[in-house]
């Protein structure tokens, strides 16, 4: 019943990363574009590899996309905005104006009038004739003209019923304007009359306000120079020739120039187009098949080199959600201006990998990651070259990411790394360094910036996903946290022999290329189960005393065992990573507590079936990682025996204890090869040696 329930929940999981791989490579061909995908690859300035290329059927040669937009440019940069000229304002306040100076002009007196009836109707003409003047130039509305978009050439567009004209904004008045400017012919008028000895009549004009007759009489149609802008642009064409059906447009080995580039962008536009407007099932299921393999080859490759990454759920599906996010992000970028894709740090990706599993893993995943953007992409081979030169950049130059500085080093080393290689890639397209973009190291410079979202989301990831950053496990390593400082100072005997431990584990693991940074951290806590009970290890006993002379052999080897499972206990307490506490369960494996069992037996001739009851509950190491700890643990101990610490001694003990764990199937688990076994026992000879090396014998004094 047990191995059925075991066998289930095998299968059960298996079952759930399959669903991880088919939901991530559906959701892949949804968001992906419609179009069809053109079957030649080409690059200006290089030579047309492929057979001499026929047009298909008619289509149009385009405008580069700088032209259209230098085009639309010059369209929005003189457009000359709409403003309707409404004719019944002037009428209206001219026939109040008119109103208003009849009540304010003097009552004639019978017998001598203030202002003669002619001077007075001269006067009245004179005023009316100002305020119309001042109409007929247009009167904008609202006391600043600058906000009025788009207006920037001084010239705008009144409409007059049906018929529009072009004025001169220079002209036009604004309501402060047209009442200053009233005004100051009001004065002038008024100082003619003085000069001509008509007060009366002066004092008349000085009277007279014109404040509240002057109104906007140009109305901004916001509505209309918007559509008509529109239309402009609309208008514009996109083409600038049409190849026709049957034409020759390149032969092998011509260099695809300047118009034959422009030519063939234009070809594989409407190729791409045409099939996904008319074999929109055959494309997608195309696209499906390329997504399919991709994740096929990821599939396979954890399979047979990072089995242990692809039998964990969390981690299969933090590899798939990162391949995910990218591609999404890719998606929407590509809505934006062609160059902005390389703005996207797809170097974080192997980062962030190889700060939670190792290069290998991390370079490949980079690689389908890119593969599959580049699918989506406009110049897909430029995009995954220059990318995959930055991701393998990002993993050889970003050693140790708990170093600060370290990460600054390579945002710098993959922004130079794009910037060489695009470079390389500009002179041989344009053959000439003035043609070139140079907008986009830009985009580069953004690219590097946005590197130091890495430890961020490492941050998150290592929380979300329970991983280990190797700034987490520098940290854990300091011999101040407090789990440390207790074994320290409650059993200071193991507490060195774990400093020991870390040390031959750590040098072993940097040999073969494993993990050395949580070797040496899962190697100071692997017995921190020995605080509860100290006195029972030999190494903190005083000289003299045990108190396993007091019990018998079983329940002696229980208080030994027991440190395992108390570890783990401390762990959990102590909320110590899950891979930390690996390392304090297997540590042993599931080997036997051989001195006291053989004790026992030597009490007990007649027993048997008893080497299960002296025996650790393991599990057996599973990673290169764990069994290094294992080795060094048993080695360290054990060299402590020696009667003598010669070279011969040390490479016997040295061989003997790993032999002996071989022998007993403590590594049949783990991905170790022979040439592993190897160079540890190396490393750990080389290093008892440093450690008990000969020492001059000083004289007494």
């Amino acid at each position: 019943m047990v191995q059925k329930v075991i066998t289930w929940v095998k299968t059960r999981k298996y079952i759930l990363h399959l669903i991880f791989f088919l939901a991530s490579i559906a959701f892949v061909v949804l968001i992906s574009p419609r179009e069809g995908k053109f079957r030649y690859e080409f690059q200006k300035g290089r030579p047309w590899l492929n057979t001499p290329l026929i047009a298909p059927w008619d289509f149009p040669v385009l405008k580069p996309e700088s032209v259209v937009a230098r085009e639309q440019d010059s369209i929005i940069s003189n457009f000359a905005p709409y403003f309707r000229f409404d004719s019944e304002v002037e009428a209206r306040e001219l026939q109040e104006f008119e109103k208003y100076l009849s009540e304010l002009a003097p009552a004639p007196e019978s017998d001598k009038p203030s202002v003669s009836v002619r001077t007075l109707n001269y006067i009245r003409r004179d005023l009316s004739e100002i305020l119309r003047n001042i109409y007929e130039r247009g009167i904008f509305e609202g006391m600043d003209i600058a906000g009025i978009p788009d207006l920037r050439k001084g010239v705008i567009t009144v409409v007059k019923g049906r018929i529009a004209e072009q004025w001169q904004v220079a002209g036009v008045l604004s309501q402060k304007d047209a009442y200053q400017l009233a005004s100051n012919r009001k004065n002038q008028l008024e100082k003619s009359l003085l000069e001509s000895n008509e007060k009366d009549a002066s004092a008349f004009v000085e009277s007279v306000a014109f404040y509240n007759f002057i109104k906007p009489n140009l109305i901004y149609d916001a509505v209309t120079s918007a559509a008509v802008k529109e239309r402009l642009i609309r208008e514009i064409s996109l083409s600038r020739g049409l190849i026709q059906r049957g034409e020759l447009i390149i032969t092998s080995g011509e260099i695809v120039g300047d118009e034959k580039f422009l030519i063939l962008e234009s070809l594989k536009k409407e190729y791409e187009k045409r099939l996904g407007q008319y074999d929109r099932w055959f494309v997608l299921f195309g696209r499906l098949m390329i997504v399919a393999s991709c994740y096929l080859v990821l599939y396979l490759f954890m399979y047979n080199f990072r089995f242990e990454v692809l039998s964990s759920t969390h981690k299969t599906f933090f590899i798939i959600l990162i391949i995910l996010l990218f591609f999404i992000i890719t998606r929407l970028v590509t809505y934006m201006p062609n160059d902005a894709v390389f703005l996207i740090p797809f170097a974080i990706i192997p980062i962030v990998i190889r700060t939670f599993y190792d290069s290998r893993l991390a370079l490949f995943i980079h690689l389908v990651a890119i593969m599959l953007a580049g699918f989506i992409v406009p110049n897909s081979f430029e995009f995954v070259f220059m990318n995959f030169i930055a991701g393998v950049v990002a993993i050889f130059s970003l050693t140790t990411l708990y170093r600060r500085s370290k990460l600054f080093f390579t945002a710098l080393m993959v922004f130079l790394a794009y910037s060489v290689v695009y470079f390389g890639i500009g002179i041989l397209q344009e053959g000439s360094i003035a043609n070139m973009n140079w907008k986009n190291y830009m985009w580069f410079a953004g690219n590097g910036m946005l590197l130091m979202l890495s430890y961020p989301l490492i941050f998150i990831f290592e929380k979300t996903f329970r991983f280990l950053s190797d700034a987490t496990l520098f940290e854990l390593s300091d011999t101040n946290q407090p789990l440390l400082r207790r074994l320290a100072e409650e059993a200071p005997g193991s507490f060195q022999h774990s400093l020991q431990v870390a040390n031959l584990a750590g040098e072993a693991a940097r040999e073969i290329g494993a993990n050395h940074l949580l070797v040496r951290t899962g190697a100071l806590y692997h017995d921190i189960g020995k605080i509860n009970s100290a006195e029972y290890f030999i190494e903190n006993q005083v000289e003299g005393f045990s108190p396993h002379d007091m019990l018998d052999p079983l329940t002696s080897s229980k208080y030994i065992i027991n440190h395992v499972a108390k570890g783990v206990e401390m762990a959990k307490k102590y909320k110590l990573p899950s891979p930390i506490t690996d390392f304090i369960q297997t540590h042993h494996g599931t080997t036997v507590a051989y001195f006291f069992y053989k004790k026992y037996l030597d009490l007990n001739p007649r027993s048997s079936n008893m080497e299960k009851e002296f025996a650790y509950s393991g599990p057996k190491p599973f990673s290169k990682e764990t069994a290094i700890v294992m080795m060094a643990d048993a080695v360290e101990a054990s060299s402590r025996t020696l009667a003598s610490y010669s070279d011969e001694n040390i490479n016997e003990l040295v061989e003997r204890i790993i032999y002996l764990q071989e022998q007993d199937g403590q590594f049949s688990d783990t991905p170790l090869t022979y040439k592993d076994i190897s160079d540890i026992k190396a490393v750990f000879f080389k290093r008892l040696t440093n450690i008990y090396h000969a020492r001059i014998a000083y004289p007494a004094r």
